[in-house]
């Protein structure tokens, strides 16, 4: 680990006039951040500890609710409006990473988490764009099994390993940024970035800006929602698929309202306004949620170690959908 200098902000005007530094990050519960310290990927010569910031608070606002970022993930998980309103939200929550964990990470820091890559975790691979702009993919040809097969490009098919945010782009969430002179709301959906010709770039985050909260709009009224993590292991393992479902019905039953984002597929959660759209307005049965399905996987790259995951998102898909409409 390279020397770097350290400070704690107590508020939040404190915390961004010091990320205006260069190469300051901001430092929540470090279950990320440390760990890609000590492996030599990141560098930050300066930490801002933010843990005792008053940003922590799980409030209501306007029909919705308002998630400070500094609130821990086992906390929101448990939080009465979210247990009752965003079950989807919770259920995520509870999916990531192991109790101890969750009782340190942040919701900001679970926001700004990296890709699980094994070459990007490892610096004795020479080759990755997002830790070193410019060097290839070594993903591309090598062992891609975790690796994404939707939102690609020629320079990385990395995945985003979270679950948390998978739910909240099910939820249309904002994410509040605020730097030195404004605070801006970023759609879910906007807020992180594909690859392109730029896969260092992860987020729509400006330099010094900080996030402060995560909103979400007043929950759809009669839903139902369910998150389904597939992984090689019960617990304190990443998603190789993952599905945020939500489906409200009509008095006839039909499918008035639908959201649907997927984790482990893709460098973000992907969200498939073609998918949605094709379930509204139809009787919930599997037929409709394999056409829902196919829209959502259309355009798949799978690679040579990852094709598996085209028809394991397919059926996770469906039987998330199927939990969700209460259909089983």
């Amino acid at each position: 680990m390279e020397n770097f200098t350290y400070s704690r902000a107590q508020d939040v005007n404190a915390a961004v006039s010091a990320a205006a530094e260069p190469g300051a990050k901001f430092l929540g519960g470090g279950t990320n951040l440390i760990d890609l310290m000590k492996m030599g990927v990141e560098h930050p010569s300066h930490l801002i500890d933010v843990t005792r910031v008053p940003l922590d608070e799980v409030e209501e606002r306007s029909g919705g609710v308002r998630i400070g970022a500094a609130a821990k993930n086992s906390a929101v998980a448990a939080h009465p409006l979210i247990r009752e309103r965003y079950p989807l939200l919770s259920q995520a929550l509870l999916s990531g990473a192991s109790p101890q964990l969750r009782n340190m990470a942040t919701v900001a820091g679970n926001l700004m988490q990296r890709t699980r890559c094994y070459y990007f975790y490892d610096p004795s691979y020479a080759h990755c764009n997002k830790r070193v702009p410019g060097s290839g993919c070594a993903a591309m040809d090598g062992y891609n099994r975790i690796h994404a097969i939707l939102g690609t490009s020629e320079q990385c098919i990395a995945s985003y390993p979270g679950d948390m945010a998978v739910a909240l782009a099910a939820l249309d969430a904002r994410v509040i940024a605020r730097d030195q002179h404004a605070e801006r709301a970023i759609p879910i959906d906007d807020f992180f970035r594909l690859p392109g010709h730029t896969p260092h770039v992860e987020t729509d985050l400006r330099h010094g800006e900080m996030i402060t909260a995560v909103e979400l709009p007043a929950a759809p009224p009669n839903a139902g929602f369910h998150y389904l993590k597939v992984r090689e292991r019960n617990s304190f393992a990443f998603a190789l698929v993952s599905v945020a479902a939500l489906v409200g019905r009509d008095g006839n039953g039909m499918i008035r309202d639908a959201r649907l984002a997927l984790g482990g597929v893709a460098p973000k959660p992907w969200r498939v306004p073609e998918a949605e759209g094709a379930m509204r307005g139809q009787r919930p049965s599997d037929t409709v949620f394999l056409q829902a399905a196919d829209h959502a996987l259309a355009g798949a790259h799978p690679r040579r170690f990852n094709g598996y995951k085209v028809e394991l998102a397919r059926r996770a898909i469906v039987r998330a959908l199927n939990e969700a409409s209460g259909t089983v």
